[in-house]
């Protein structure tokens, strides 16, 4: 997500403008849509930190970091790439960033010693993936474990879904050409953020629902593992946004971080071949909670009329390559 108040204000007034521009909508759709998003800058706050930084070494008996030397010795080594939700913009301390998180649930699990280095760039999209890739690449071996979480930049930088989801692709891509497992966390549901006033929540998190349901796309094509955080974490978030929101209202806190790190966890074990012989959890292709938050579905079922659920996301995906 955006690192300021004002680069989320700017280009989400700017995603408004395409949407209804392209849209054919009237002038007095784009002033009520553009006046919300003037409200959106007085609630969220300004940020200018950086994420807490928590690399170095963990064991599974609970204990790190421990600062990495030559002589350094680790099991497995994972990686962080993305934007300041990959950073965990909004924790207050390292232990509550996602990257941290699940370094240590997955020594917990494994036991095996994790070796956790962050790439995420807070403000990143799409198009900075190459370059913390040409960083990683740069600095030294490349990890056995690369997760990555981007998309809701894209989404208010107003990045078509399309070559977006190609950018993670390629990032991906070039992660398993050098032995890499990949985990992916989609784009998150921006409706959940309720510091966004309506209609202009539903107008990003339609945006957002597309640009994930591309990125699905693109990871599994590229030898990755998808997983779909919008449809995941939707109800939580939606449920209890005091909880799972930090202070700014805009990224998460330090237990919507948590739910995102254990929502990817079963990716990361079966990727190193730790989860057993029980079956993944199967994610939802459209999560039933999101779907009927939905300003239409809502309006639609206040009218009485029908309401078509959406086709499922890898379907839209394909349908508007």
């Amino acid at each position: 997500m955006p690192a300021t108040r004002r680069r989320v204000v700017r280009d989400v007034t700017a995603t408004v403008a395409a949407t209804a521009g392209s849209a054919g909508a009237g002038w007095a759709v784009y002033s009520f849509l553009t006046g919300q998003a003037r409200t959106a800058r007085e609630v969220i706050p300004h940020r200018t930190d950086n994420a807490p930084n928590g690399d170095g070494l963990y064991l599974p008996d609970g204990s790190g970091p421990e600062r990495i030397t030559p002589r350094s010795e680790f099991d497995l080594h994972l990686m962080v790439f993305g934007d300041s939700t990959a950073a965990g913009l909004g924790a207050d301390v390292a232990d509550e960033t996602p990257g941290v998180a699940l370094t240590r649930m997955l020594c917990r699990e494994s036991g095996l010693s994790v070796r956790l280095s962050t790439k995420a760039i807070v403000g990143a999209t799409s198009r900075g993936l190459s370059g913390q890739v040409d960083a990683m690449l740069i600095a030294g071996a490349p990890p056995d474990v690369a997760v990555i979480l981007v998309g809701a930049n894209d989404i208010t930088a107003r990045n078509r879904p399309g070559p977006a989801a190609r950018r993670l692709g390629s990032a991906v891509r070039r992660l398993r050409e050098v032995d890499a497992h990949v985990i992916v966390g989609t784009c998150p549901d921006l409706g959940a953020v309720t510091a966004i006033p309506q209609p202009l929540r539903s107008v990003l998190r339609q945006w957002g629902f597309r640009l994930a349901a591309a990125q699905e796309h693109e990871v599994r094509a590229a030898g990755g593992r998808p997983v779909p955080l919008a449809d995941l974490l939707a109800k939580e978030f939606l449920a209890a946004p005091e909880r799972m929101f930090s202070a700014d209202n805009y990224h998460p806190s330090a237990a919507g971080y948590l739910l995102a790190a254990q929502t990817m966890l079963p990716e990361v074990l079966a990727a190193i071949g730790e989860w057993g012989a029980g079956p993944l959890p199967d994610p939802p292709e459209v999560s039933e909670f999101a779907e009927n938050n939905r300003l239409v579905v809502r309006v639609r079922r206040r009218l009485g009329w029908p309401v078509r659920l959406r086709r499922r996301r890898a379907e839209v995906a394909l349908a508007e390559r």
